[in-house]
């Protein structure tokens, strides 16, 4: 793959978005090679966290690729949205959590994709926007709806109506990154937050997630139901007996199974 690099460090990946002087826009082959790299990634049951990050220091991933979008008709940019919003989706319901180290603009689909992962943290000079309906088209990547679920309903339909760029202190008050960091840290933090992740018991990490996803939208009376489940689901593992006897014999330095 040329335009997405994988490395894995101990048991956590990190997914390169690697095409800096295109500002590391998602094109085809993009989203291509992302898919087969975190198809890649599912395989392997050593990871247990994946940082996913952009070439360069101008630019996490600064949008669709308007210059392949722009003679597209209407079957074809459903086309397009329909495999992006797959991978997007895939990458949401990954089977270990997915941080976005935000290295720069993550502008359009960038701000789509980093909102798909579980958290973001961002350089203080990153900026987030959904530009689209400057350009004559709504948000195609899942912009409309996991925007306001981040910063609620007013805020999303203010910065997609008006295009406005966000700084990175301004996303934290909003909501949208978890963390900002200056950006010769960012990929140490976000590898800090990984290797915590990391630590605990990797079935539960997966449990939790799960339990998040389905029952976020959910009424309460089901949610925590859905919730209930994956609880006592992690009664059957081997890594809930291992984990509560330490803790009743006061001993530390557990080693998870991930069974």
């Amino acid at each position: 793959m040329d335009t997405v690099l994988t490395e894995t460090q101990e048991n956590i990946a990190i997914v390169t978005i690697n095409r800096p002087n295109a500002l590391n826009a998602l094109s085809r082959e993009v989203l291509t090679d992302l898919e087969a790299a975190f198809t890649a990634l599912e395989k392997n049951k050593e990871v247990l966290c994946v940082i996913l990050t952009g070439a360069g220091e101008k630019s996490f991933v600064a949008g669709a690729d308007i210059a392949e979008m722009k003679d597209m008709d209407k079957q074809a940019s459903n086309a397009y949205a329909d495999f992006a919003n797959k991978l997007f989706l895939c990458i949401e319901h990954f089977q270990v959590p997915v941080i976005a180290a935000v290295n720069g603009y993550a502008l359009g689909g960038g701000c789509e994709l980093a909102m798909a992962c579980d958290i973001r943290i961002a350089a203080s000079h990153a900026r987030f926007a959904q530009p689209e309906t400057g350009l004559g088209i709504t948000p195609g990547f899942g912009g409309t709806q996991r925007l306001p679920r981040l910063v609620g309903l007013g805020i999303a339909k203010e910065l997609i109506y008006t295009c406005r760029q966000v700084k990175a202190d301004e996303a934290l008050s909003l909501g949208l990154v978890n963390k900002v960091v200056e950006a010769e840290n960012l990929m140490q933090e976000a590898k800090a937050i990984a290797m915590q992740i990391a630590k605990n018991a990797p079935i539960a990490i997966r449990y939790a997630k799960n339990a998040i996803n389905e029952g976020f939208h959910l009424p309460i009376e089901e949610a925590v139901g859905v919730e209930q489940k994956y609880f006592s689901d992690c009664f059957s593992t081997n890594d809930q007996k291992l984990a509560m006897t330490a803790f009743v014999n006061k001993e530390k330095d557990i080693k998870f199974t991930n069974k």
